[in-house]
């Protein structure tokens, strides 16, 4: 058993017995049938992966790899807010006829701001910072701009990252960590996805500045299981499991700018058959 499928069977089996159930109370959230989607959900929800020991893959099922790092190439590398520079259809649900979602996720990434040194927009100012001033305590990523949330298709979910830079007695490299932080959490849908995909960018920063990838602590004020999602899940959670498998990014790349979903080098990967046909609520 992966630890990722440990921590995920846990948490899941917390949700379910402990959590809150949302029936009967006014949500935002509905069916594609205009049924609403009410969910059991727990506050708080911290999980901590260590990504020199393991890969966070769930094993019970497969989780899309390279497209999880399409995903965040698309918000953090290429900053962009347009489904069509997407290689799936993930987002199709929340973009307009143009392919936009409004001034979201790839778009925050994108705007500069001012600092003493010049002008960044967020991905670059974590990359000056982690090579200028490494262990600084400030280099944090925010996406979640209240003065754009109007013009936002949807509201961030995985809204901010806080990178923190460690090292190991006896290491001449440093070590690079990061919290990644979310209000809402759809835990069927996107709670591997999100682990993986962060991972993946831990991994991108720690090889773009020579770093070892450190811990992904993960937090999540509203992690939720959707109504129509309990019998999945606790299918889901009856299964085998498998030992990790091996993830490793190409040793060749020490650009961040330079990576593709081709980079990504996945070994050993046994799982359990994906769940077909999710109903995903809107």
């Amino acid at each position: 058993m992966s630890k990722a499928d440990r921590i995920f069977i846990d948490m899941c089996r917390d949700i379910l017995d402990n959590g809150t159930d949302t029936r009967g109370e006014k949500v935002r959230p509905h069916w594609e049938d205009g049924t609403p989607a009410y969910t059991i959900k727990k506050f708080g929800v911290v999980n901590r992966y260590d990504l020199r020991e393991e890969f966070p893959a769930l094993t019970l099922r497969r989780t899309l790899l390279k497209s999880a790092m399409d995903e965040i190439l698309w918000i953090w590398q290429r900053k962009s807010n347009n489904v069509r520079d997407l290689h799936s259809h993930i987002w199709d649900e929340w973009a307009d006829a143009d392919g936009s979602i409004g001034k979201a996720y790839g778009y925050q990434m994108g705007i500069k701001h001012a600092y003493k040194e010049g002008m960044f927009d967020q991905t670059d100012r974590v990359l000056y910072d982690l090579k200028n001033n490494p262990f600084s305590r400030r280099i944090i990523t925010s996406i979640y701009n209240h003065a754009d949330l109007h013009e936002m298709n949807l509201y961030p979910c995985a809204w901010s990252m806080t990178f923190n830079v460690t090292q190991r007695k006896g290491e001449n490299k440093l070590t690079l960590n990061a919290v990644l932080t979310q209000r809402s959490q759809d835990v069927l849908a996107a709670n591997n996805w999100n682990v993986c995909q962060y991972a993946i960018l831990v991994m991108m920063f720690a090889q773009s500045c020579d770093m070892y990838p450190g811990e992904l602590v993960h937090v999540i004020a509203d992690a939720h299981i959707y109504d129509r999602h309990i019998p999945l899940i606790e299918e889901l959670i009856s299964r085998p499991t498998y030992d990790a498998p091996r993830v490793t990014l190409n040793p060749e790349v020490t650009d961040f700018y330079a990576f593709t979903t081709g980079d990504l080098i996945v070994e050993n990967y046994q799982h359990g058959p994906q769940i077909k046909n999710i109903p995903i609520a809107i």
